[in-house]
């Protein structure tokens, strides 16, 4: 136990360890504060046009259809379209109809509005005579909250691995690798001790940002306490990989950057592009991260078919995980050195 509290106290100096507790934390404050803001605009065509230039029919058909900004002149415009922070449309009338202005590096969808855009016109007086029935697009804010609510505790989950590296390679540095060799200490109880540290970070980190961004009760708590706890002590697992193959601390960073992308994003873009139960779906999760990051989501979203299965997948990870890194870090017995009695 004191040598826990040692280490919780030399961990307290170690500012990337700090930042990478609260960092989550902050990120888990921003995306509940997005709860009132509106993402649906985004997706809108916006206008662009020239004052007294339009008449007052052809400027009403475009606001029906789009955002439409009025601007003083038309050299103000083209300043407006080139912008690349915005996808505006340009839209100029003359005696043959309207053409529209753009810059050229529009998304897709926004470019081909801008090219059928005077064609549209042309035809808007033989759409009147149709019937039309306009279907409201899916609300996918909720969708869209979730996900990064699910990024961020994936990420907090990981503080284990950066708690337990960056123990590990300080006490390489000041040589308190050597000191722990003749310590009255087992390998059993130092395994047992860093486990700890790096399970106790992540599972603070994660359990704060969870209470930040997610409104539960019931089983759901249970379900959700069981992702945290197992996914934390996979994540303080190959924290002691890491720190184990680290020689220096530029190396720890480095190989801590190249496991977290590895483990991040893999299971954002599998579960945003791969259809469930499929082949690559299924190989995802090979990496313990895809098991926690699908049944947060199925969590959130008050799907929970899946939700026991990816919980016996994250416990077969501690398992095999536990087991293997038990297997290679097992120190050989003490053999007496040439030269010395």
């Amino acid at each position: 136990m004191k040598g826990l509290r040692y280490q919780l106290k030399n961990i307290r100096r170690d500012k990337m360890c700090i930042l990478t507790f609260l960092l989550p934390v902050i990120a888990g404050i921003a995306i509940n504060l997005l709860t009132g803001l509106s993402l649906s605009s985004v997706s809108e065509n916006t206008f662009g046009i020239v004052e007294n230039n339009l008449d007052a029919e052809t400027a009403q058909w475009l606001e029906s259809i789009g955002n439409v900004t009025m601007y003083e002149s038309k050299s103000d415009l083209e300043a407006a379209v080139i912008d690349p922070s915005t996808q505006m449309i340009g839209v100029l009338q003359n005696d043959n109809g309207i053409y529209t202005v753009r810059a050229g590096d529009e998304l897709k969808m926004y470019a081909e509005m801008g090219d059928i855009l005077p064609e549209l016109y042309q035809e808007r007086d033989k759409v009147r005579l149709y019937d039309r029935t306009i279907i409201p697009a899916d609300n996918n804010e909720e969708f869209l909250k979730s996900l990064l609510i699910v990024i961020t505790m994936v990420t907090a989950m990981f503080m284990g691995c950066t708690f337990n590296t960056m123990s590990i390679i300080s006490e390489k540095e000041e040589g308190i690798v050597f000191v722990n060799e003749v310590l009255p200490m087992t390998h059993t109880q130092y395994i047992i001790q860093k486990i700890a540290l790096g399970f106790l970070g992540a599972v603070m980190s994660t359990g704060i940002t969870a209470v930040i961004c997610i409104k539960t009760d019931g089983i759901q708590v249970l379900f959700l306490t069981l992702i945290i706890f197992l996914s934390s002590f996979i994540a303080s697992l190959a924290g002691l990989f890491i720190g184990s193959l680290s020689g220096g601390l530029m190396t720890g960073i480095m190989y801590i950057k190249i496991v977290m992308i590895a483990f991040i994003a893999p299971p954002v873009l599998i579960f945003l592009a791969v259809p469930q139960g499929s082949i690559l779906y299924n190989l995802s999760y090979i990496l313990p991260s895809s098991a926690a990051f699908y049944g947060l989501m199925e969590l959130l979203g008050g799907q929970q078919q899946r939700l026991m299965v990816n919980l016996i997948i994250l416990l077969i990870h501690c398992i095999l995980w536990f087991f293997l890194y038990a297997a290679v870090s097992v120190k050989p017995p003490e053999k007496i050195k040439r030269g010395r009695i």
